[in-house]
């Protein structure tokens, strides 16, 4: 497929890819300035080579893409958060990769190869690192999508279940604390987040608090790119990396949604404002990546369980220019679903222009898709104006 871009549209990219490629740094620099204080997540990355396959990268490589992974957390959660890892240096495990190789397809992965691979890969570093130190462990494969049949998942909670007694062990007896994220060399920074993500979000009363945002039983027939994986983004679309990983692969990930902000506590309760039917309300609703919007998402509520969020995505900052569009997203979620299948989902975009495929014109905007109308529930939505890069919204029971 060949993209044609305007100038403009060229140079917004090359600027966002020069914020990009300095971006740890600057992110390293400006936190040291200001004495800024971030929630610490605190991660062991254990490099793993297999005895049949020479590993294409060195240890410099997989922490220049973990430096891009803080600095995005760090952009994501407006500075709360930020990761520090360490590294092992590579463990050789035991066995081919064939023994530890899975099916792309979630649905069709063989448990006891994921198993093994943490099983093998933990007691390889056992000797030399104190498990007790960290919060979540990431195995990082000398390994290339086609050896190991996935980009990356994460092991638990996640492709083992989501059972809040699930622990692993190593030979010595320390305990794997947190979750086990997998990754193969070629992972985007998307995939990195994603799995991550599903082990940081943790397991409430049985369910994954942030779960892939993509529809596995269509995956299970769409698993990757070459076989149409942009079929399985029926709920999030190119939104959201729990959704989509990335919107192009030589791009940066896009940022993340208010829902998985939410999800992962890092939303200010101050930023959220929560509408009150009872009577219309009009609110100025800041962009996303605007940390110092007075509004940064609209809450609606209409059950205990189900709800609308509204937030405005403009291509600001080092990851929103990279998404299929811009203007005021609408979300409806229902917390009653755990994990995306059969259609259903915890979150989902309500599309403006059902017209463009896999949810890429889901943003409604002046002047054409201004307008979202819930009769089920009697709302409606509707953007008044826009202001630099805010918009005035209403939002009112059905005139």
């Amino acid at each position: 497929m060949k993209f044609h871009w305007r100038r403009s549209a060229a140079a917004s990219l090359i600027v966002a890819a020069l914020i990009w490629l300095i971006s740890p740094t600057m992110s390293a620099q400006s936190q040291e300035q200001r004495g800024d204080v971030c929630e610490k997540r605190k991660g062991l990355v254990i490099l793993v080579e297999f005895p049949d396959i020479t590993p294409q990268i060195n240890e410099d490589f997989v922490r220049d893409r973990f430096k891009k992974l803080d600095f995005y957390v760090r952009e994501m959660s407006y500075g709360k958060v930020c990761t520090e890892l360490d590294f092992t240096g590579w463990h050789r495990l035991p066995d081919p990769i064939k023994r530890y190789a899975i099916s792309p397809a979630n649905l069709k992965v063989d448990k006891t190869h994921v198993t093994k691979l943490i099983k093998d890969a933990i007691d390889a570093a056992d000797k030399k690192n104190n498990f007790s130190r960290y919060s979540f462990v990431v195995l990082f494969l000398g390994a290339s999508v086609r050896e190991y049949g996935m980009i990356g998942l994460c092991g638990y909670p996640g492709m083992l279940g989501w059972a809040e007694d699930t622990v692993f062990k190593t030979k010595s007896g320390q305990v794997v604390p947190g979750g086990v994220a997998i990754f193969t060399y070629p992972a985007h920074l998307g995939t990195l987040f994603h799995d991550i993500a599903h082990i940081w979000g943790g397991v409430r009363d049985g369910k994954r608090m942030v779960p892939c945002l993509y529809d596995h039983e269509i995956q299970a027939n769409h698993p990757d790119t070459w076989t149409g994986f942009a079929k399985a983004l029926i709920n999030m679309g190119y939104w959201d990396p729990l959704s989509c990983h990335c919107y192009k692969y030589n791009l940066p990930p896009p940022g993340l949604s208010s829902w998985t902000k939410l999800r992962l506590g890092w939303m200010a309760q101050e930023k959220i404002r929560v509408v009150d039917l009872k009577q219309a309300s009009e609110i100025v609703l800041g962009p996303l990546e605007d940390g110092s919007s007075e509004t940064l998402v609209i809450r609606i509520p209409l059950t205990d369980s189900n709800f609308y969020l509204i937030e405005n995505r403009q291509p600001l900052g080092a990851f929103d220019p990279h998404l299929p569009g811009k203007g005021v997203l609408i979300m409806y979620a229902d917390d009653n679903v755990k994990e995306c299948m059969y259609g259903k989902a915890p979150v989902k975009l309500m599309d403006a222009d059902p017209s463009v495929p896999y949810l890429q014109g889901a943003a409604f905007d002046l002047p054409r898709k201004s307008e979202f109308i819930d009769k089920k529930n009697n709302i409606e939505i509707r953007i008044i104006e826009k202001i630099g890069n805010s918009y005035k919204i209403r939002i009112s029971k059905i005139r």
